[in-house]
């Protein structure tokens, strides 16, 4: 039975990717004939496809505070690669991700094709990407980054880099903290960080060889970025998501 829940949640899974390819190359040809980037319509269509990978994963949303209603600088704790789709789902939202991502297969393609902007290690550009989010989001086009810069076990908040926030200053809008946390039977879930030496593939036949657990996903108070400081904003966007997290129960409520 478990084999069969696997196979069938993997048919699934490749379905939602291959869906995925067909809306990439929809926005090829969009922007082609309209010799521009359309950026809102790479959105849009990428908030769709997120919405289809997050059906076929074996999780259950739990999701409290408001969605925002003007572009906002996401930040959220980090703890694996099912937190895009996931979070993705909620909103039009651009990802930043590390620039190794763009030599995936496939999964680098349709990243490039949703309008997620690649950063370098320790590659000293960090007056451009300020520049690049600041762009984006002046542009009305939210984003979200993980200012961990790794991902963790789930049950830390591992420190924040505050460069990644410096783009959000420039613009002048307002972080959104989100803290997430995965539930199994009640306690942190195991199974779900991505973390260390783990392969993509072995830790997705892991998920479909599970019971669905529960992504609890809080969206909690803005934080002003006008004249405030990088490590100062950093400090206070995972102040706030530790507190949230500390707070959080440690029993399964009923998902949505």
């Amino acid at each position: 039975m478990r084999r069969l829940r696997q196979g069938l949640r993997l048919v699934r899974f490749f379905a939602a990717l291959g869906g995925g390819v067909l809306l990439a190359g929809l926005v090829s040809v969009a922007e082609s004939l309209a010799r521009r980037e359309l950026q809102a319509l790479r959105q849009r269509l990428s908030q769709r496809f997120m919405g289809w990978l997050a059906a076929a994963l074996p999780f259950r949303l739990e999701l409290s505070g408001q969605l925002p209603e003007q572009p906002m600088l996401w930040v959220a704790n980090h703890v694996s690669w099912t937190d895009i789709p996931l979070l993705g789902q909620l909103a039009p939202l651009s990802f930043l991700a590390k620039a190794e991502v763009r030599q995936w297969p496939l999964a680098g393609w349709l990243a490039q094709c949703a309008g997620t902007l690649f950063i370098r290690r320790g590659a000293g550009d960090g007056l451009l990407l300020a520049r690049r989010i600041a762009e984006r989001l002046g542009g009305g086009c939210p984003l979200l980054v993980f200012p961990e810069g790794t991902s963790s076990d789930g049950q830390q908040v591992l420190p924040f880099h505050g460069r990644l926030l410096a783009g959000a200053i420039e613009a002048g809008v307002p972080l959104q903290p989100v803290a997430l946390r995965y539930m199994r039977d009640g306690l942190v879930d195991s199974l779900a960080p991505f973390i260390g030496e783990d392969e993509l593939p072995a830790h997705l036949l892991r998920l479909f060889a599970a019971d669905h657990a529960v992504l609890r996903i809080q969206l909690l108070e803005p934080i002003a970025s006008v004249g405030g400081q990088r490590s100062t904003l950093a400090r206070q966007a995972r102040a706030a998501i530790e507190a949230a997290l500390d707070d959080e129960p440690q029993t399964d409520r009923q998902a949505a």
